[in-house]
């Protein structure tokens, strides 16, 4: 499997031109002979959600908008899956942070939506809501899952995508945080014995200077290729299963996890102060 991870900056109230020049990249990286492309999350816009202000909702798009139109096309001229993550209208009222899967047939072959919504440092939750599903899909051989941005800082998200079959877990990002970035996503491919793809922004958006450094991890929790934290990149790395073979082979966790003895992480909040 050849992943091309699309790092690129997003300018303030331009998605048309911000959907060109990813076209611009995917061309450019389709070159590589590529099986996915990865985009940003919100990369057809700036990071807005670090802003509290309800025109931003004009930002919401369906999966048959200009942006995903756009994407469908490209994914078929250029024969790729491509992962196109936007700010998704399902319907009026409900929206969500939404990863796309483009076949090369310019099909969406299938949605993943952020089950956590961040309300840290930014005000996504204001925007939207959360999914509640880690779902998986397959890509020849390979199944893959998505954990978007803030989702990665709770384990649970690819352990329940791993449970699930994921191989390679896929992160679209749009995040100014540079530390511990490299941290949490080596853990998280090592605990799981799976590829993890980051894939973020890069340079100034708004207030935020997204810190970059998009990067792919192997099952062992190495890190075969990392961007840099300033400028935009593809990246381009070959990932090979008997990798993921070998390493839960070496660290056989699936077979010694105990959920018979995890009752505290399903647990209601309220009911662990009781």
């Amino acid at each position: 499997m050849r992943i091309a991870l699309i790092q690129m900056n997003s300018r303030a109230g331009s998605r048309d031109e911000n959907v060109e020049r990813a076209c611009s990249f995917i061309e450019t990286a389709a070159r590589e002979k590529p099986d996915i492309v990865v985009l940003p999350e919100f990369f057809n816009n700036e990071y807005f959600p670090q802003y509290r202000d309800s025109r931003y909702m004009d930002y919401a798009e369906t999966e048959d908008g200009h942006t995903q139109t756009r994407m469908k096309k490209e994914a078929r001229r250029h024969g790729i899956h491509l992962v196109s993550t936007i700010f998704e209208m399902a319907r009026p009222g409900f929206y969500y942070d939404t990863a796309m899967l483009i076949s090369p047939d310019g099909d969406i072959a299938g949605k993943y939506r952020k089950v956590h919504p961040a309300a840290l440092l930014s005000l996504e939750k204001i925007y939207f809501r959360g999914g509640s599903s880690f779902p998986v899909f397959h890509i020849g051989e390979w199944t893959i899952g998505f954990s978007i941005c803030y989702d990665n800082l709770f384990p649970e998200s690819c352990r329940c995508l791993a449970l699930n079959g994921a191989e390679i877990i896929i992160a679209p990002y749009a995040t100014p945080v540079a530390t511990p970035w490299e941290n949490f996503l080596t853990t998280r491919a090592l605990e799981n014995g799976a590829f993890l793809a980051a894939c973020n922004h890069v340079g100034p958006e708004g207030e935020w200077q997204m810190s970059g450094k998009s990067m792919v991890v192997d099952p062992l929790g190495e890190i075969l290729a990392k961007a840099s934290d300033v400028d935009e990149q593809i990246l381009v790395t070959a990932c090979d299963r008997e990798q993921v073979i070998q390493a839960r082979r070496r660290f056989p966790l699936f077979r010694d996890r105990r959920p018979d003895a995890y009752g505290a992480v399903c647990r209601a909040t309220e009911d662990l102060h009781r």
